[in-house]
């Protein structure tokens, strides 16, 4: 009886795969990525705003309103006492006077803050849209 001898070698090697190809492809691929990426972001198309005209020296800043809301929901725009619909009268007042108008809203720390959020939605349906909050 004869046994045939086999080699364990042969099969170990046929069995391995030789990724050297593959890495090569990778290479080459990721070389080609890196070259035509650049291209693509340039090619963005961005509109910037144009320089504002430079305000004359001597015409004065306009003053912002100021609208001081206390903690017991009474609102003063420029130290006069209003209502709402007085201050949205008003308001709409100063906005035709000036157009680009500004205002500061300060609130007392115990105020309501459903009167907070009627005077700013009041400021949103003028369209005033400068306006800042002041916290002292």
């Amino acid at each position: 009886m004869s046994l045939k001898k086999t080699s364990r070698r042969a099969h170990n090697t046929m069995s391995e795969l030789n990724i050297t190809p593959l890495l090569d492809l990778v290479f080459v691929l990721l070389v080609i990525f890196i070259i035509t990426t650049p291209q693509l972001v340039n090619n963005l198309e961005i509109n910037l705003p144009s320089p504002k005209p430079p305000v004359a020296d001597n015409q004065p800043k306009p003053k912002p309103s100021r609208i001081v809301v206390n903690a017991a929901g009474q609102i003063t725009l420029d130290a006069e006492v209003v209502t709402v619909p007085q201050l949205k009268t008003k308001l709409q007042q100063l906005k035709t006077d000036n157009p680009d108008l500004g205002v500061v809203l300060k609130g007392d720390d115990e105020v309501d803050y459903q009167v907070m959020v009627n005077v700013m939605d009041t400021l949103r349906q003028l369209d005033i849209v400068k306006m800042g909050l002041a916290t002292d």
